[in-house]
């Protein structure tokens, strides 16, 4: 399965059961797989003309690789995959994004990604992925701007298994921010988040899950709700929104009781002090019910005293000296959803943010879910499937992989991704020497 070919054909198998809400006839030239397929292909490569230049082959050649590689019966055009595709909601892709986690989960491939107690590490974050003036659909959120116009946009939370010192991440599928039925005030983060953990927590629970996040998280409703999932939670925990518990560390602090372990290390350019402090049973918010929870800090200092970084969290999970390193280090790892998650999708080629094709009903949030989708393809790729990191080995960066994989699908058609493959792994090869030549006179033996 974690085979190029695989996983793709795991992915067709799925996006032709995506329901098709057409209501029959005989004039149906496209199934609605062709299309969700069509989509993930042009992601998948991060080409966006790729569809294009599969019509004109097929044309010149009577073959193409959207149907060889990725099993397209029939290429739609733009609008008419945004035509199809517009009435089906993102929740339909969610099984295939834990099949494939699942998957990985069963072949030990993210032992590496555990952190404390030997827990998975999910981080929570909200990315925008579109906003405009004049293109909205019904599940936007709006915001009023200064000059009085009206700008809508789109929020996706993107939960993504991290884990400190690894460079892959591993997206899960994302909750999307939008109006309500019945609710007069606006969507948010944090009720797009709780709407993901009621939907999926069942599934993630079972593997020994911490759940990562930033201060907005850090809310006693929705730490209890991450607990009554079996689950453990690590979130940062600022000054202003948590007064009480700093109330409560400002008068361990008047004592000297805040236990302290300093460490210095070397970064290749200057020496750095790192202190950490931690508290136990400390109150998440005022009132007699206020979830107990530990915290721990670390403050980073350069020779000459000046702070470089500090950053506090709340922790379910006791603190003591032999884990705070590490539970820090877990929080820290937060920010690679900002990083290897967020930021790779909106300027490593897959243009989260681009305006694809919209629609009026669920079309924005499903082709961000696609995207979302090729993107953990490719990270599982780049762990477990030796021909592709082979290739990825040989070429400088992600960016150059891409422009190899774009140029030749779009140009020069492969019977599979076998022949795609074989082709690039051959053509990387470093050039054999010459033979030598004879130097005159010199008689071949015989």
């Amino acid at each position: 399965m974690f085979s190029v070919t695989g996983l793709v054909k795991r992915i067709r198998e799925a996006l032709f059961d995506l329901p098709d809400h057409r209501k029959g006839g005989n004039n149906q030239s496209y199934a609605i797989g062709d299309a969700a397929l069509s989509a993930f292909s042009a992601f998948f490569l991060q080409s966006p003309s790729f569809l294009d230049y599969q019509r004109r082959m097929q044309k010149e050649h009577g073959e193409n690789n959207a149907s060889s590689l990725f099993g397209v019966h029939q290429i739609p055009s733009t609008q008419q995959i945004g035509n199809l595709l517009d009435p089906v909601s993102a929740d339909h892709l969610a099984p295939v994004f834990f099949e494939l986690i699942e998957a990985l989960h069963r072949h030990g491939a993210l032992a590496s990604h555990r952190g404390v107690d030997a827990r998975l590490l999910i981080a929570l974050d909200g990315t925008q992925y579109h906003c405009s003036e004049s293109i909205h659909c019904e599940h936007c959120s709006t915001r009023t701007l200064s000059n009085g116009k009206t700008q809508y946009y789109h929020v996706a939370v993107t939960p993504v298994i991290v884990a400190p010192g690894q460079a892959q991440v591993f997206a899960l599928p994302p909750a999307f921010v939008r109006p309500q039925d019945g609710q007069a005030k606006q969507d948010c983060e944090l009720n797009a988040a709780t709407r993901w953990l009621l939907q999926w927590g069942a599934r993630i629970a079972p593997w020994r899950t911490t759940m990562l996040g930033d201060d907005l998280y850090c809310h006693q409703p929705f730490c209890e709700q991450v607990l009554a999932l079996g689950c453990a939670f690590l979130f940062v925990c600022l000054p202003p929104s948590h007064t009480l518990l700093y109330e409560w560390v400002a008068d361990f602090e008047r004592i000297g009781a805040v236990p302290t372990l300093v460490n210095t290390c070397w970064t290749g350019k200057q020496r750095l002090t790192e202190t950490y402090r931690w508290l136990n049973d400390l109150p998440l918010r005022d009132g007699d019910d206020a979830l107990k929870v530990g915290w721990c800090e670390l403050t980073t200092t350069d020779a000459a005293g000046n702070v470089l970084y500090r950053n506090a969290w709340a922790s379910s999970v006791p603190v003591t000296r032999e884990n705070v390193v590490e539970l820090v280090a877990d929080g820290r790892s937060r920010w690679k959803i900002e990083n290897e998650n967020n930021n790779t999708l909106k300027t490593k080629g897959y243009n989260f943010e681009h305006n694809y094709s919209h629609g009026k009903q669920h079309l924005s949030s499903l082709l961000a879910s696609l995207m979302l989708l090729a993107f953990l393809t490719h990270s599982v790729l780049d762990l477990l499937d030796q021909r592709y990191r082979a290739i990825r080995r040989n070429l400088p960066s992600r960016r150059t992989f891409f422009e190899h994989l774009r140029a030749l699908t779009l140009y020069m058609p492969f019977t599979s991704w076998d022949h795609l493959f074989d082709f690039m792994l051959e053509a990387l090869q470093p050039a054999r020497p010459p033979p030598k030549r004879r130097s005159p006179g010199q008689r071949r033996q015989i």
